[in-house]
């Protein structure tokens, strides 16, 4: 860790009532087990106390972790205020289905110093949630946006899904336009992909289903940051929205920043100087190998100068801010504009990319193909 650089702390809550049609992240109905990962969790919080000393963010994803009572929570975040040094001014998120929560349980969360929250809303309407598997109806993610204001969050982030069957330009823009009604202060709008082995690619198998073509996934892309953007909303990230610089996500750009994080829990995964790490996924090895004083990694890499180098660059291109192109040439003594002057050259010339005030940033056009643009 560079000096006076905080990490972040990501905590897998690998619980589920139910599993969502589109969803590949780790996760089980079983909820008997909540008490033993608790246990487990803490066993590798102490493990991790003389690597990771200081985080300025906490993320408790899944998972669905508004499964847990609060007083579970409250277990998991005095664990980790023991075990490490927190930042007076975290940014403490927690994930939340609009289905599982109300007033009482959402003041509860603020008491414990929990400071922002990410609703899971997915689309105001019943029809498409239905159809991707999420449990909450339209009028549940109204009443959790009321209920979190009224226990006193002010930094309110909503996820939203796009590009999915019964869905089209014109009522994906009624949605975004009532997202902005809400004022949430920040918005994650993502293309639905469809990963092998889950409930909806079987569903578009069998029904013979179609993603969006490039045309209209594109378009999907420019219509999202034109109505967000006149709504006020500022576009950071590529799928990412913020109504103010000091409400991104602070946690979410130690990823983009390449910065360090722990990830704590089955299936999670850590980051720090040139190395990656990830556990296992059963939760039932994750709790057996910590009951037996092994941690569960599942495996680990070190990544190599050119790899590092690589990852930097195509995270930076994700996000408006783009490359520091003095601090790039300092870490890893390449001069970008002088090494790819002709590749850079051309996409300035069609629109991709610009360089302003130090920085190489991609346009509206270039983040639109983000993933492409780290491939020169």
């Amino acid at each position: 860790m560079r000096k006076n650089e905080q990490a972040g702390l990501y905590i897998h809550i690998p619980f589920c009532k139910s599993k969502c049609g589109y969803c590949s992240f780790y996760s089980i109905k079983s909820l008997n087990l909540i008490p033993n990962f608790i246990k487990a969790l803490n066993k590798e919080m102490k493990f991790y106390g003389k690597i990771f000393k200081s985080f300025d963010t906490i993320y408790l994803g899944g998972g669905t972790p508004s499964l847990l009572s609060a007083q579970q929570i409250e277990t998991i975040l005095k664990s980790a205020g023991k075990l490490y040094k927190i930042d007076p001014h975290a940014e403490i998120t927690l994930e939340v289905n609009p289905g599982d929560v109300s007033l009482e349980y959402f003041r509860a969360l603020h008491c414990l110093g929990i400071n922002r929250l990410n609703i899971g809303i997915q689309s105001f309407d019943n029809q498409l949630l239905k159809f991707i598997g999420r449990r909450h109806s339209a009028r549940n993610a109204l009443a959790s946006m009321d209920a979190a204001r009224n226990a006193g969050f002010t930094n309110i982030g909503i996820d939203l899904i796009y590009g999915v069957q019964h869905q089209n330009l014109q009522s994906w823009g009624k949605t975004l336009q009532k997202a902005i009604t809400l004022k949430p202060e920040h918005i994650s709008c993502y293309q639905l992909s469809l990963a092998p082995k889950t409930p909806l690619y079987r569903a578009y198998s069998e029904q013979e289903l179609k993603l969006p073509s490039n045309e209209q996934q594109a378009k999907y892309f420019f219509n999202t940051a034109e109505i967000l953007e006149n709504g006020g909303y500022l576009h950071y990230e590529v799928s990412n929205f913020a109504r103010e610089e000091n409400v991104k996500s602070k946690h979410n750009m130690k990823y983009w920043q390449h910065a360090p994080y722990l990830g704590l829990g089955p299936a999670a995964h850590s980051f720090l100087g040139n190395k990656r790490w990830w556990n296992k996924s059963a939760i039932t090895s994750y709790i057996k190998d910590l009951s037996q004083g092994k941690m569960p990694l599942e495996e680990q890499e070190l990544l190599a100068s050119a790899q590092l180098q690589f990852e930097a660059f195509f995270l930076a291109l994700r996000t408006h801010a783009g490359i520091d192109l003095n601090l790039y040439k300092t870490k890893y003594a390449t001069d970008l504009l002088e090494d790819k002057k002709s590749i850079i050259g051309s996409l300035i010339e069609n629109d991709l990319v610009e360089i302003k005030d130090g920085f190489l940033r991609p346009t509206r056009a270039g983040m639109a193909v983000a993933d492409s643009l780290a491939l020169i």
